[in-house]
Formats: structure tokens, sequence, C-alpha cells
């Protein structure tokens, strides 16, 4: 593991239960035959994530059963019907004793979004003050580099669905963007009708 690799942890979020789409976690979600989740994490490996906690929630032990997730720190977060913004709390609380001084947070429903967009956001990491953000058209969205610096800060502001929308709003003039529309797209799957996205 290279210095940079051990100061940068990777936090998948993949807790939520799929309301909209008839209470299918999305963790579990099939594409390319297997498990969405394993999609994702496969994303953050190949863009260079060595460390990576794995946030589970919604049918976790089936997820745990079914996917398979090796070299993960698997968290349960048995909030995680509250929201994403617990489940983006029990990510960044397990990094606790851990040498990462930053945390790439990506989602598990945002298949669009691959290595390149990953390995851009990283690239763009100098400190633990690091706010850096993916963006579209030049619109932030996912993944997203928070430096340990900003963890207590977004502890304390995610709540609901917010994650850590308030917190960046709050701090846009230290957030850097990094384009990537040109090598990615950041739908969501979140209805019956984003299923087209899945293979």
């Amino acid at each position: 593991m290279t210095d940079t690799e051990d100061r940068i942890a990777g936090v998948l979020l993949a807790a939520g239960g799929g309301r909209r789409l008839g209470g299918r976690p999305k963790a579990l979600l099939e594409h390319r035959g297997r498990p969405l989740i394993e999609h994702a994490l496969g994303v953050l490996r190949a863009a260079g994530c060595a460390r990576v906690h794995v946030v589970l929630g919604a049918r976790a032990d089936a997820v745990r059963e079914r996917a398979e997730l090796p070299g993960c720190v698997l968290v349960e977060n048995p909030e995680w019907e509250r929201g994403m913004g617990t489940s983006l709390r029990a990510g960044l609380a397990s990094l606790a004793g851990t040498p990462a001084r930053a945390a790439l947070v990506s989602l598990v429903d945002q298949p669009g979004i691959g290595p390149e967009a990953v390995a851009r956001v990283l690239a763009a990491y100098e400190d633990e003050h690091s706010l850096v953000s993916a963006a579209y058209a030049g619109v932030r969205g996912h993944p997203v580099l928070f430096g340990a610096a900003h963890w207590a800060g977004i502890t304390e502001a995610a709540t609901g669905d917010q994650g850590a929308r308030g917190y960046l709003r709050e701090h846009a003039a230290e957030i850097r963007l990094v384009e990537c529309g040109d090598v990615a797209q950041a739908y969501d799957i979140d209805t019956e009708a984003d299923l087209v996205h899945l293979e």
C-alpha cells in the first residue's frame, strides 16, 4: 500500500432499502450477473482504493451471504431506515483509529460512475483539509472526498437523506470540483424506470 493509498479510505454507502424499488435493497440488485455492490466495490478498487469500508443496512445478512466483498471492512448501520445521513456517519466513524486522513465516499446505486471518475477525485487529494467533489457539466455530484479535518462537522450535519449536502453548501468555497462528465454518467438507480441502466 503506498502512502497515498494508506491515507485515503473508500467508503461505500450501500445500506438503502430501495423504498421506491418495491423494497429491494440496492446492494442486491443484479448488474452484469452479480450483486450491484460487487460492481461498486470493483470500481473503487480499480480506481486505487486499497482500503474500503462498506456500510450495510437493509438485509445486511443477505448481502454478506450473496456478495463477494473480500478485504473490506463491513460496517453495519442499524439506523439505515432513517436515511443516508446515518450511513455516512457510520462510515466515517468506522475510520477512527485507522491511518486514513481522507474518505472517498461513493454510492452503491451509481453504476454509470466508473474508475476513471473516481481516480480523478482521488488524484485531487492534498491533505486532511481536502474537500473534493466530482462534477458533471459543472454540477457537484459523487464521489466526494472528505479530508479528516471535515469529518466531525459532516458527522454533526448529516441527517436524514441529506448526507453531507448541508455541510458542502456551507463550505462551497473550499470545494475543489473535478469535472468527470466526459468519463461518467451520474444517474441513480432509484425507481423501476432506472433499472434499464443495469445489465
